[in-house]
């Protein structure tokens, strides 16, 4: 596997997705994607580890059987490897828009879906607590039929947004939110939804960070004696 190659693609999909949002077919197209590079990169992680200490697994990998096969075989090294990599991960998915990421690739790895894309109105500028309204527009064929069709039913549904999410601003001191700063962007969720763009391109340099350190690790690992 091409780390280096699934690294680009997830930057390619993310400019792509920004090109199309929030039309829901083709976000989910490129979204789709980008969700499977990620698997690509942090299998790939695994494949550089089975490498370079040596474990010699065949089948398709995976840090469990990573994992297993390292405690099988005795190998301090490559133990350490998994158990340090365990709690990078961890550490990297406490937040909650890279938690919502491994959720969807876990969901996309195990039985091969996505969950539903909506299209909602949000405030151009993001606070922490902003809330999101979905626009329910026609469609055909998960497509958006017309720019002009999402824009008319923005406009009808504009008011009570604004009503909402200002009461909220003001509660917290924040500025209000007027007519000509709200956008609509894709969202998707499990449990609780997140706008599809700006997740993945926070997610983008998790996945390097992640990259970088684990070989970094298994360097040094592998230089130890």
């Amino acid at each position: 596997m091409n780390i280096e190659k699934a690294l680009d693609d997830c930057k390619i999909y993310l400019n792509q997705i920004k090109q199309y949002d929030p039309d829901p077919f083709y976000v989910k197209h490129f979204f789709n994607k980008f969700i499977d590079s990620v698997n690509i990169i942090l299998e790939g992680i695994f494949e550089e580890a089975n490498r370079d200490f040596g474990l010699f697994i065949t089948e398709k990998i995976s840090y469990e059987g990573f994992h297993q096969k390292a405690k099988t075989k005795n190998d301090v090294k490559a133990v350490r490897f998994s158990e340090w990599y365990k709690d990078k991960f961890n550490q990297e998915h406490s937040s909650k828009l890279p938690k919502m990421i491994k959720k969807i690739c876990d969901l996309k790895k195990y039985h091969n879906t996505l969950p539903e894309i909506k299209i909602m109105m949000r405030a151009q500028d993001r606070y922490e607590d902003d809330i999101n309204q979905q626009i329910m527009v026609g469609l055909s064929h998960e497509k958006l039929r017309s720019k002009e069709e999402l824009k008319i039913e923005m406009k009808r549904q504009l008011p009570l947004f604004l009503e909402v999410i200002n009461h909220k601003r003001k509660e917290k001191s924040e500025p209000s939110v007027g007519e000509n700063q709200v956008i609509t962007s894709a969202f998707i969720g499990v449990e609780d939804v997140f706008e599809i763009a700006y997740a993945a391109e926070i997610y983008i340099p998790v996945l390097e960070r992640i990259v970088e350190e684990s070989r970094k690790k298994i360097k040094e690992l592998t230089n130890w004696d």
